[in-house]
């Protein structure tokens, strides 16, 4: 679990002060109400419930602050961009947005639980404080404010015994209706964000995600009944408690006058205003930039049904390995799905290649005339909207004199950008590239699927060794879903001075890396470098990385040390 918070989620000093903050404000709100003495009445009728509420309530306030800003983008991407704002350890925390998104969530998950949980109790005893208690204190307690001069201090007002009277509660009192809107509403977000759902129904993710705005509007007001009361600072001074103990002489005695109660002011909206703020900005930049012009200059299919999207934008500007949000009015007016860029910030364009595995793949497909045979034109093409473009880790990779790039299927996108902008690069002025040295592991089941990559390694491939430096990039390619008659084949064309299947130089294999071998292959050769280790890929190779970037790792600052990043959008 260690090895997952360094390399794939936010690193251990963060989490470690996230923690610490949450115990610190859970401890804090958890001692004011047990035994603070404004709320010792309070207690008589909540008991330690009451405690128990308010603590998670407290961090509630704290992670719904920040659950909304990993996912400004915008925020985040201008960050990143800032090298003045951010070095290299800042930017990958920033790269783990939606990781501490997700963390976060769970936490508002099980502050929810606790919360919720509590305030049952506390509404069980109100209710029956309320209807049943007689000659206590309890009761003493909750008949105030039948009086006039009173303050009550038991919300509950009915003498309805429970459950209807619990009931009455929850629906009839804007803080119970606004506590199950709310926990429904989250319910639905956190069971809709599961990979299956997300993968396989992204409409019903999408749509569910964004119940985010009746969740914070419920939370906001959710406090405004002011139910949980405490007695006031002046009845404090005039109603000593512990002179007061008994409670038939209230009001009889001059000495201890009837203890008057008021509610805690609702203080959510100053913990979440901010980020709400920033987070309208945000999508108003998104609508704003949404709605410029993309000309959609070419389509290009490639085999097996992968398709290319060649754009152009005015003012777009990209950096390698960065990605955008794409929307198709003619497939759907709501649906924004991310995809790597794979064009180099030197060309004149931008695309993006899509593989058809969905409806609206498909749908875009059709929209733009891939599924016919005749030529299409320019004006018949879709109107297509485009939000970005937003930062990756594949950003720094040009920070690196060493790069092991990883790319399993689809994955292997936001490295074309990067090989593209090398060859550029090697055009131009090649004593600028600060990068000596690519490992590039290919990871596909099949590699006729992206035959353009193919055609874009050999260009590459071909440009190093015009310029005698064929060293520079080292690259592999490993074919992992294979049968006995492929590897028949294979055997028998060996010996070919091309590979069979992509026609490169460098032959085909099956199967999948040894990686511990790699990785110490690779520090043998840089015993001094830091390495940048990028993965657009599966959790499970995520992993894997992870812990070989660790363990291949020297302790001494000086000798090589792994750096691992992994594309997440």
């Amino acid at each position: 679990m260690g090895n997952w918070f360094i390399n794939e989620g936010p690193s251990v000093f963060v989490i470690l002060v996230w923690l610490a903050i949450n115990a610190y404000l859970f401890v804090n709100a958890y001692l004011f109400y047990n035994e603070g003495i404004r709320f010792h009445y309070s207690r008589q009728i909540y008991g330690e419930a009451l405690a128990w509420a308010r603590a998670p309530a407290a961090c509630l306030n704290f992670n719904c602050m920040l659950i909304l800003l990993p996912v400004c983008r915008n925020l985040l991407s201008f960050l990143r961009g800032s090298s003045v704002c951010c070095g290299r350890n800042i930017r990958r925390q920033l790269d783990r947005n939606l990781t501490f998104h997700k963390m976060v969530a769970w936490m508002i998950a099980l502050h929810t639980t606790i919360h919720t949980a509590a305030h049952l109790f506390n509404v069980e005893r109100c209710v029956d404080a309320r209807a049943e208690a007689n000659g206590t204190i309890q009761a003493v307690l909750s008949d105030l404010e039948d009086k006039e001069g009173e303050t009550y201090l038991n919300f509950v007002r009915s003498k309805v015994q429970n459950p209807t009277g619990g009931l009455n509660v929850a629906f009839t009192f804007l803080a119970g209706l606004t506590g199950v809107v709310i926990t429904l509403a989250l319910i639905l977000i956190i069971t809709s964000s599961t990979e299956t759902i997300r993968r396989s129904y992204f409409e019903v993710f999408w749509f569910t995600h964004h119940l985010f705005i009746v969740f914070f509007i419920g939370l906001v007001i959710h406090g405004v009944g002011l139910i949980v009361r405490g007695q006031t600072e002046k009845s404090l001074g005039e109603h000593n408690i512990t002179l007061c103990t008994d409670f038939t002489l209230w009001g009889r005695n001059s000495t201890c006058p009837k203890p008057q109660f008021a509610g805690n002011a609702p203080v959510t909206w100053k913990w979440v205003l901010g980020p709400m703020i920033l987070y309208v900005l945000e999508r108003l930049l998104r609508f704003w930039r949404s709605n410029q012009k993309v000309v959609v200059t070419k389509v290009v299919t490639h085999p097996f049904k992968t398709y290319e999207i060649q754009m152009k934008k005015k003012g777009f500007k990209m950096e390698v390995g960065q990605y955008i949000f794409v929307q198709c009015p003619a497939v759907s007016h709501l649906e924004w799905h991310p995809f790597t860029l794979t064009s180099a910030p030197e060309e004149d364009y931008f695309s993006i290649h899509i593989r058809i595995v969905g409806d609206w793949t498909e749908g875009l497909f059709k929209a733009c005339g891939c599924d016919k045979t005749e030529f299409q034109e320019a004006w018949k093409l879709p109107k297509i909207a485009v939000d970005g473009p937003f930062g990756t880790a594949s950003e720094d990779v040009f920070s690196y004199e060493v790069a092991v790039l990883v790319g399993a299927g689809i994955g292997v996108t936001p490295f074309a950008s990067i090989l593209k902008s090398v060859w550029y690069k090697y055009c131009s002025n090649v004593d600028t590239l600060r990068l000596k040295k690519i490992y590039f592991y290919w990871l596909c089941r099949d590699t006729h699927a992206f035959e353009w990559f193919a055609d874009l390694l050999q260009s590459v491939e071909t440009q190093l060794q015009e310029r005698n430096n064929a060293d520079f990039l080292s690259y592999n390619i490993y074919l992992t879903g294979w049968d006995e008659s492929q590897a028949t084949h294979f055997t028998v064309h060996h010996d070919q001075e091309k590979d069979v299947i992509t026609g490169l130089k460098q032959k085909t294999l099956y199967g999948r890396p040894n990686w511990e071998n790699e990785f110490k292959n690779i520090a043998s050769a840089h015993p001094s470098s830091r390495v940048g280790v990028f993965l657009c890929g599966p959790e499970s190779l995520a992993e894997t990385l992870s812990k070989q970037s660790i363990g291949n790792s020297s302790a001494d600052p000086r000798g090589v040390h792994f750096i691992f990043n992994k594309e997440n959008f």
